[in-house]
């Protein structure tokens, strides 16, 4: 469903992508990890169309993308969420969703029916009529996840919608996620907690100073000295590698 060939972007002196590929085939999870700063937010930008490339290639469904504007690519089925989560101030729940119901639905009656939907599938349908702002960081963030799925995705770019979440929480999330996969919704995402990705994807990149520095099966990750040395570390790594022999067993 998704090609990224020879991506490269550099801001300034630094770059912060060099040459990466990767592949993300339909009705899969795949993630893409890494230290802060490895550059996994620009290939995300660049992906979703929110930042330009200075080489390579992006194609969707065997289009090419790369340079079409975010909200062509949404239109198309490509979304993404941010890190960083910033609900519309002012607006309850039921209308931030609907905010992203109208990329499709002109109707505001039809936008809100549709956002009570969204937000019953990611567990929000008590909090409708919240102040979006009064939510926890767990709310904020499926707030962030119920908008981006009510633009009707077919590709969704998840950024660290686990950041900031108590291990509770987390383990709400991961079975939510699967089920949007499940639903249809190919998805790649981005994640500091390794413990969702090894129950997650099927499918890791590492991302390293720019570069991909290794790829494989989360197991076969995990493994990898150079993953090691680079971001896990060995105790980490260890817990992982644990845990992947016991899911496996």
């Amino acid at each position: 469903m998704l090609e990224v060939t020879g991506i490269s972007k550099r801001f300034g002196g630094l770059a912060a992508v060099s040459d990466v590929s990767l592949t993300v085939p339909a009705g899969s999870i795949t993630a893409l990890i890494g230290p802060n700063g490895a550059g996994k937010t620009t290939l995300f930008g660049i992906i979703a169309g929110f930042v330009s490339a200075d080489q390579g290639s992006v194609r969707f469904d065997g289009t090419e993308v790369l340079g079409l504007a975010s909200h062509l690519l949404a239109r198309r089925g490509l979304v993404r969420t941010f890190q960083i989560v910033q609900p519309f101030a002012g607006l309850s729940v039921r209308e931030n969703i609907a905010i992203g119901c109208h990329l499709r639905e002109a109707s505001r009656a039809r936008a809100l029916a549709q956002a009570a939907a969204v937000a019953e599938r990611v567990g929000m349908g008590a909090l409708l009529d919240r102040p979006a702002t009064s939510l926890t960081i767990a709310g904020r963030k499926r707030l962030e996840l119920a908008r981006a799925l009510a633009t009707g995705p077919r590709l969704l770019l998840l950024d660290e919608v686990m950041a900031g979440l108590n291990p509770a929480e987390i383990a709400e999330l991961v079975p939510l996620i699967r089920g949007i996969r499940d639903s249809g919704v190919t998805l790649l995402l981005t994640e500091h907690v390794m413990q969702a990705v090894m129950s997650l994807a099927e499918r890791v990149y590492v991302l390293n100073d720019g570069r991909i520095a290794a790829e494989g099966r989360p197991a076969e990750v995990v493994a990898d000295p150079a993953v090691i040395e680079a971001y896990l570390g060995h105790g980490a790594a260890a817990r992982l590698a644990a845990q992947a022999g016991g899911a496996h067993a």
